[in-house]
């Protein structure tokens, strides 16, 4: 069995847990290498019984939020509402009108917003929205750039200021090659351990003291 396909077939239990050991930069650039241990809930023993030790190598790190210690599930995604910024298309969001109630307007779009990306992006740590100027500001001047945001998060958006009566209009960038010269893919993919994680373009699993 591939090492990656063992490593997931032992945290996919109720009783498999996993426990991040080390998280360090790897040999070359944009790399960081994760020291992982699984383990079994031994329930004679109220325990932990540990099963194996695995090195996974993230390459080509473009984001990372990681914290050392136990996790109960681990994935690897190709789609995410975390890969958004790194995959989806830009678009621009452009509006024209002023909306009846704004309270109202610039409540719908946080809250959009934290949808959207469930949870785990937030407005004020994202530059979706235009920040060189207040939204309840901009809406009161009654056009402008809304911001420069994923296409999910725009088609969201899009329906919001619809329902407010506010015209809108989405210029999409062109598309970027999602192949290098080799033929690899640039998408880069999501590692998930609970809460903590790591977006890079790919990601390698070996099992330590094994060859």
């Amino acid at each position: 069995m591939p090492k990656r396909d063992q490593l997931l077939s032992e945290l996919g239990g109720e009783q498999d847990y996993g426990v991040l050991l080390v998280a360090q930069m790897g040999g070359v650039p944009n790399q960081i290498d994760l020291i992982i241990q699984t383990a079994i809930y031994d329930e004679a023993a109220e325990g932990l019984r540990p099963r194996h030790t695995y090195i996974i190598r993230a390459l080509g790190v473009r984001e990372h939020r990681l914290t050392v210690g136990m996790f109960g599930k681990l994935r690897l995604l190709d789609e995410h509402p975390l890969l958004y910024h790194h995959n989806a298309p830009k678009v621009a969001v452009y509006f024209d009108g002023t909306p009846k109630d704004l309270n109202e307007l610039v409540l719908d779009i946080s809250q959009t917003h934290v949808l959207a990306y469930e949870g785990w992006r937030h407005l004020v740590d994202t530059d979706d929205i235009n920040r060189s100027t207040p939204m309840t500001t901009l809406f009161k001047r009654g056009f402008g750039v809304l911001g420069v945001m994923p296409k999910p998060l725009a088609e969201r958006i899009g329906k919001v200021l619809e329902h407010h009566g506010i015209k809108h209009t989405d210029n999409e960038e062109l598309p970027d090659d999602n192949t290098d010269e080799h033929g690899r893919s640039r998408l880069a993919k999501l590692l998930l351990l609970d809460q903590s994680y790591i977006i890079a373009l790919d990601f390698s699993v070996e099992e330590l003291g094994k060859t």
